[in-house]
């Protein structure tokens, strides 16, 4: 296969050159690309040479793959890379990473529709397939914005020393590659990248309103397990919940490692909520429903000194607010085991609206109990 110049959107494919060396390794030494890519680590420069002078050519040579380095038009400086990592059976997998000095102006996401407008154009693939490993954002992201269908997981046969287990996949076909200058994905995609960009950003803070002062809504902290594992072990939370009993400090470690991996994977959002002075007052969970993109539920626990005063329903509010604003869902739904009337009072004092019993509704401690439900919707906060 003869190598190519794609030129398009204000951007250069073009193969690489012998000359490309020192920009690649100086890309190559940041942290997100090695993090997330396959390159050796560390990156040394006869890794850069040996790519650029002799890798790229052989996959062109041998018809296995398409790799380009993406320029300025003008000036011919390296903004990254974007090519074919591999071409079989009339499919072809994308890979690409986005030079640190060009990152924020969308050179990616136009290589990536460039490309794939010449893979289906010109080498007359019928698909095109994205893969990464879960939480990588930015990555999903690039693909999402260039019309990519993020279809599911899949477990990887070599994650990254340190890495998830898991990737995202995702695949293009003729007809659905973004018009040159298109701003963004379309229809679903355009919710998909929205929550791609927020959780591929540090959990942020949120506070919540109490009274006369605020409360911090944030991730949970080391410090946050002695007062995790006394909340658990309380009898009224082991009566409600469906914590472990009995509680101990590694079922804490875990769960505090479990939420850091639910905001890697874009599922949840899992925050302690800490007192005026920043002490573990509860922790309350937004978890985004598999099956329907606009639908969450919640769920809640509050340590037994802060109960009473209105720290939860000051939270529920404040982060189903976020979750209607920023991650653009249309229902958050309560649930708790008939009976559980202190929940049901925090969920009422933030605007939920009860709407009755699911018959066993719910799976608690080996059967199945009946629940309460109640909703709160976009619309119910404007």
């Amino acid at each position: 296969m003869e190598p190519v110049e794609i030129i398009e959107d204000g951007l250069l494919l073009r193969p690489w050159r012998d000359t490309d060396a020192d920009a690649v390794h100086r890309a190559c030494q940041d942290p997100d690309i090695q993090r997330w890519t396959t390159v050796p680590r560390p990156y040394l420069p006869e890794h850069a040479h040996g790519f650029v002078t002799e890798l790229s050519g052989r996959a062109w040579a041998e018809g296995t793959g398409a790799p380009l380095a993406v320029c300025d038009p003008v000036t011919g400086d390296l903004l990254g890379s974007c090519g074919l990592v591999s071409i079989a059976g009339g499919t072809g997998e994308i890979g690409y990473w986005t030079a640190p000095w060009a990152r924020g102006r969308g050179v990616t996401v136009r290589a990536a529709r460039a490309l794939a407008r010449w893979s289906f154009d010109t080498l007359g693939l019928r698909r095109l397939v994205w893969q990464a490993e879960v939480g990588n954002h930015a990555s999903r992201l690039v693909a999402l914005r260039a019309g990519f269908r993020i279809d599911g997981r899949l477990r990887l046969a070599d994650p990254a020393p340190g890495g998830a287990a898991d990737g995202w996949v995702g695949s293009l076909l003729p007809g659905e590659v973004p018009a040159p200058g298109a701003t963004g994905p379309a229809g679903p995609g355009t919710l998909a990248a929205r929550r791609a960009a927020v959780f591929g950003r540090p959990q942020p803070t949120l506070f919540a309103t109490a009274g006369a002062g605020e409360l911090p809504l944030r991730p949970m902290e080391e410090r946050d397990l002695d007062a995790v594992v006394e909340t658990c072990r309380d009898p009224e939370t082991i009566r409600w919940t469906t914590v472990p009993d009995p509680y101990e400090r590694a079922d804490a470690q875990w769960y505090r490692g479990f939420s850091r991996e639910a905001w890697a994977r874009g599922d949840a959002a899992c925050y302690v909520l800490a007192d005026p002075d920043d002490r573990y007052a509860g922790s309350i969970d937004l978890r985004l429903s598999p099956a329907d993109p606009l639908l969450a539920d919640v769920g809640f626990m509050t340590a037994p000194a802060a109960r009473g005063r209105g720290y939860m329903p000051a939270a529920l509010a404040a982060l189903s607010a976020w979750g209607f604003t920023t991650l653009g869902l249309a229902r958050i739904e309560w649930k708790a085991n008939v009976g559980n009337t202190a929940s049901r009072r925090v969920a009422e004092k933030a605007g939920f609206a009860f709407e009755g019993t699911a018959r066993g509704g719910v799976q608690h401690r080996g059967e199945r109990v009946d629940a309460w439900v109640a909703a709160l919707l976009a619309e119910d906060l404007t």
